[in-house]
């Protein structure tokens, strides 16, 4: 991830905010607006038993998880490698954090499975960062608690 002393040196600039507008546009997309709202009424997956049966390889539910997943991916890139000021993302796309919740747990198979250290690798890296600042707000735990379903 480029470097926090470098993004908090640089101010968050209009092409910043256009990116991100853009991003946005990107989430109001018919496809992905299904696939977002799939995910966040249905996807509880704990590990990768669930996630087998819950988004079986080639089924709508397994395409929805990709979709919500790898553009939360591609968007954290954009952070991850400078493009993006991570601050002013993150104060627009909590999104981001909702979705590093729900994998978090079955993430570590996924890679494996998949012969693939770095899936979902910038999401990953991007949601940390947010985790931290939330944690020193004192915000996260009843986050994390509420996305995940164990504040019941």
């Amino acid at each position: 991830m480029a470097s926090k002393t470098s993004q908090m040196q640089r101010p968050a600039t209009h092409e910043d905010a256009n990116l991100i507008l853009r991003l946005y546009d990107l989430r109001r997309e018919e496809k992905l607006r299904q696939a977002r709202d799939w995910f966040f009424k249905n996807f509880h997956a704990r590990n990768i038993e669930e996630f087998g049966k819950l988004c079986p390889h080639g089924s709508q539910e397994h395409a929805y998880h990709r979709m919500v997943t790898s553009y939360w991916d591609m968007a954290a890139s954009f952070v991850t490698s400078g493009v993006l000021h991570e601050e002013l993302f993150a104060q627009n796309n909590r999104e981001l954090l909702f979705v590093w919740e729900r994998i978090r747990d079955i993430v570590p198979a996924v890679r494996e499975g998949n012969k693939n250290p770095k899936l979902a690798k910038n999401l990953e890296t991007v949601a940390k960062a947010m985790i931290e600042d939330e944690k020193q707000q004192g915000s996260y735990e009843a986050f994390s608690a509420m996305v995940r379903g164990t504040n019941r």
